[in-house]
């Protein structure tokens, strides 16, 4: 079967894929708080504009829209720190493939604080040399573009 020569998390987003366009939109794939994947549908940015080109065909989020936390180290990154974590600003490898490919140290991690967690649980913004800005609430595994 074609199926079993796919990687797994192709086979995840294919999935997710299938289950939005079933749904044609009645759960409001694609938009969202910041807490899901969502299936890629683009949203308007807070100015109005759509979202950039970098940002076509994945799953979006308004900056306004994430968490507490999350615009809390979007501020810090503006800033250029200090960071709470010796972690945050390290290179993000992007093995799992989930971000558009580019050469290694293209893309930094930022840890976002997940209340409740003793460690620094599964939140994190991840940026790219070409100012693009991407939200994980789920350690990697889905990303959604922040719109800013």
């Amino acid at each position: 079967m074609i199926f079993r020569s796919m990687p797994r998390s192709l086979l995840r987003v294919l999935g997710a894929l299938f289950l939005c366009v079933a749904l044609a939109g009645a759960a409001g794939c694609g938009s969202g708080d910041g807490s899901s994947a969502g299936s890629g549908t683009a949203v308007p940015s807070a100015s109005g504009a759509s979202a950039p080109g970098w940002a076509k065909g994945m799953a979006t989020v308004r900056a306004d829209a994430l968490p507490q936390e999350a615009r809390n180290v979007l501020a810090l990154i503006d800033k250029g720190g200090p960071y709470p974590y010796p972690q945050d600003g390290s290179v993000f490898g992007n093995f799992e493939k989930a971000l558009p490919p580019h050469p290694r140290g293209y893309y930094h991690e930022f840890t976002v604080r997940t209340p409740g967690e003793r460690d620094r649980g599964a939140r994190r913004i991840v940026t790219g040399e070409g100012g693009e800005f991407f939200y994980t609430a789920d350690h990697y595994e889905t990303f959604k573009a922040v719109l800013r």
